[in-house]
């Protein structure tokens, strides 16, 4: 399941298209215990986590990750200032707002509480990619009815359309701005005419050229973790020749 729910956050990562070498402001909807988020901090980006489970959240903190998480209803809408975010990725978390867990939710309009206050808290020209499971296809209808209806272009992206398995669905959104084009699914035959921001297969290139992550817990991934906290403005203690030496077990 996780090595699942990170390459989904990847893909996502791949079609929110940020400029490259440049540190944005994501808001991960549905951030569950940050495990996308840590994609996101892989990238240098700061972000902040919202969820409406108090233990996913829990089990975030005892993780330490990286980015602010808050507690919320996200069919009661985005509680942020305008223009805020540069973009915004959700795992597995929209299809939920579909149903109706308590007697007074009505799916059609908390959709549109949620995606019209979106809309608001994103800067002219911001993305934002939901990954999804929908039940059949007037879920698809509804959720794309109602972001269309509170300000959002786009449209839907689906991976490997003709495999059982392997097939995934992306809502993609655009928040006003200039003309973009849809970003073509995996495994479809068909290549967009024209390109609008990074290349999708910016994020596996670099990867594929040897950037890669430092190895969990070393002294430079120890490094790294503190210098971004920093840069966050949160209180680190000094680095030093011990920064990062692994100690001896104590019997």
């Amino acid at each position: 399941m996780i090595e699942i729910q990170q390459k989904l956050s990847e893909r996502a990562m791949e079609l929110l298209a940020l400029p490259e070498d440049t540190s944005c402001y994501i808001l991960d909807i549905g951030c569950g215990s940050g495990l996308s988020g840590e994609c996101l901090t892989d990238n240098d980006h700061v972000w902040v986590g919202m969820d409406i489970s108090p233990h996913m959240l829990d089990i975030a903190r005892e993780r330490e990750v990286e980015g602010d998480i808050i507690l919320g209803d996200m069919g009661d809408g985005m509680p942020f200032r305008p223009g805020s975010f540069d973009g915004v990725i959700s795992i597995s978390a929209l299809q939920w707002l579909c149903n109706a867990d308590k007697a007074f939710h009505k799916p059609a309009k908390r959709l549109y509480t949620f995606f019209s206050t979106l809309y608001g808290v994103l800067s002219r020209g911001a993305r934002a990619v939901f990954q999804f499971y929908p039940e059949n296809s007037s879920q698809i209808e509804m959720i794309t009815q109602q972001a269309m209806k509170a300000g959002f272009t786009g449209g839907l992206v689906v991976d490997y359309p003709n495999s059982t398995k392997a097939k995934k669905m992306f809502l993609c959104l655009f928040a006003g701005g200039a003309h973009q084009q849809l970003p073509t699914g995996l495994g479809t035959d068909t290549v967009p005419q024209e390109s609008s921001g990074a290349s999708f297969s910016a994020f596996r290139e670099k990867r594929k050229r040897g950037d890669r992550k430092p190895l969990k817990n070393s002294r430079e991934w120890i490094l790294q973790k503190k210098e971004r906290r920093r840069k966050q403005g949160r209180e680190v203690p000094v680095d030093t020749k011990y920064t990062g030496r692994k100690r001896k077990a104590r019997f």
